[in-house]
């Protein structure tokens, strides 16, 4: 493992992408980890913050952190008894290509800033051979429900398609903080990464051909209600947005429950947690074999109540409308 490195933009590299500079400097680092070093701060232009694309300057310092030699394989996590503990019960099924995970509620998918322990983090503790698997899709930290690892870089390769194609079909729960109008749609328009008031990062509805802003389709039905008070919506994105679900509820002006990014003055109903009542219930993925595998995940404890509290059946029979 070498040391911190600090190296000067030379004027040959004077307008390269940052990210493409580090690759010709460092080849043996993958991209995810060149990610992950930026996301996380480690890689600084200048002693600050950069971005892959950000252009470099001749001149520029660039702050390279201790990185493995070419050929040298990172020390493995230790990760304590709780925590492979922890890991394990998360397993809702497990087969050679894939694990499916039933995220808890509060714990990040992968590290940033003020977050050390996250599911990216714990994988080694279901590593086979001594490989952890990998992430190739991600949930909000507060959301629960399916999350699958790829235990193989070709099944990675495989599901990744399958997101990137439009061909997993996600289904999510919500209880909204009021009932949807219409009863159910789609909800679909553009948005964009934005800053809330109080400076933290929200996505935002904006118009088509506003610079950076991505498509975003969201079908929905409300499966019950509780009156005007609260409703229990299905929800099939399909696109795979930031924040997609819970800015399409907002929009619908019935947030979810517990959603302090996208909110309403409206209080919702009495009894229920200070949560995010947002479960990704199910997936559903097609094999290269052209089988299907069928995921599902028992919904949290904080939805379990509501619907109790509510009187939603879990167990009725919901029709998702198609495409």
């Amino acid at each position: 493992m070498s040391g911190v490195q600090k190296i000067y933009v030379e004027e040959a590299d004077d307008g390269s992408r940052l990210d493409r500079w580090f690759k010709r400097h460092f080849p043996h680092i993958p991209h995810g980890r060149v990610e992950k070093l930026l996301r996380t701060g480690q890689l600084r232009v200048d002693g600050k913050r950069a971005k892959g694309k950000a252009r470099l300057e001749s001149g520029q310092m660039v702050r390279i952190p201790p990185l493995p030699e070419p050929g040298e394989k990172p020390p493995p996590r230790r990760i304590s008894d709780a925590d492979a503990n922890f890991m394990r019960a998360m397993v809702l099924y497990e087969d050679n290509d894939l694990i499916a995970l039933n995220k808890p509620a509060g714990l990040a998918v992968q590290g940033g800033t003020k977050t050390s322990r996250h599911i990216d983090g714990l994988l080694s503790a279901l590593a086979y051979k001594g490989t952890p698997p990998r992430l190739v899709h991600r949930l909000d930290k507060d959301t629960t429900g399916v999350l699958v690892v790829a235990k193989n870089a070709k099944s990675a390769a495989w599901i990744g398609k399958c997101f990137q194609n439009r061909r997993a079909r996600k289904v999510y729960w919500g209880v909204t903080n009021g009932v949807p109008r219409p009863m159910s749609g789609e909800v679909k328009g553009y948005m964009l990464k934005g800053e809330g008031e109080d400076g933290r990062e929200v996505m935002t509805a904006v118009r088509h051909g506003s610079e950076g802003a991505k498509h975003a389709r969201t079908l929905y039905q409300c499966a019950a209600q509780a009156g005007k008070r609260a409703a229990w919506v299905v929800m099939q994105p399909l696109t795979g947005r930031k924040h997609q679900l819970r800015l399409h509820m907002h929009l619908l002006e019935t947030p979810l429950v517990g959603d302090r990014k996208y909110s309403t003055d409206r209080e919702f109903p009495g009894g229920l947690e200070d949560k995010l009542h947002l479960h990704a219930k199910s997936l559903t993925l097609p094999h290269p074999d052209g089988s299907e595998i069928y995921l599902e995940a028992p919904l949290p404890p904080h939805m379990r109540h509501a619907f109790e509290l509510l009187g939603f059946d879990a167990n009725a029979t919901i029709e998702l409308m198609d495409e």
